[in-house]
């Protein structure tokens, strides 16, 4: 009776995890807004991904370029996402970013993991992936949208 207890709760353990795991396989985390951001989001196209702090005076300078470079580039197959370096979350993580102006997405949960991103101690960082989810570029110090777009054209043209 107990060995057909314990194999009943290792089944629902096993079919728990799985649904857990189905559900999760579909979003990568969430925004700045509490908002699910999809897979689809970041498979199959080239990111820019953007880590930035409050404090940091180049972060806030460099804002405003990357809000353009995602609107820009939203029809073309490239998505800027950020990354609070200081991993503010929740309500404070949307505070913080409507604060500083920011429109395109920012990730609760810091994709660098997932991408094998080197850690940087210097701000602001950008990294930009592939199609394939490989890093290409590490760009240390602030950026501006038309030199982000040059080194995208450059590293979609070596393939």
């Amino acid at each position: 009776m107990v060995a057909q207890l314990q194999w009943g709760i290792r089944i629902v353990i096993g079919a728990f995890a799985v649904v857990v795991l189905t559900a999760c396989s579909d979003a990568v985390g969430v925004d700045q807004y509490g908002r699910k951001v999809p897979v689809e989001r970041i498979e199959d196209q080239w990111l820019v991904i953007n880590y930035w702090a409050e404090w940091c005076a180049p972060c806030r300078t460099e804002i405003p370029q990357l809000n353009a470079l995602d609107k820009e580039l939203a029809d073309q197959g490239v998505s800027v996402l950020g990354v609070n370096f200081d991993n503010v979350q929740g309500a404070e993580l949307k505070k913080v970013s409507e604060a500083l102006g920011i429109t395109f997405t920012v990730l609760a949960s810091d994709p660098a993991q997932r991408f094998k991103l080197p850690r940087s101690e210097a701000l602001p960082v950008t990294y930009i992936i592939d199609k394939s989810g490989r890093m290409r570029e590490r760009l240390l110090g602030e950026q501006t949208a038309e030199g982000i777009k040059a080194k995208l054209a450059t590293l979609k043209a070596e393939g």
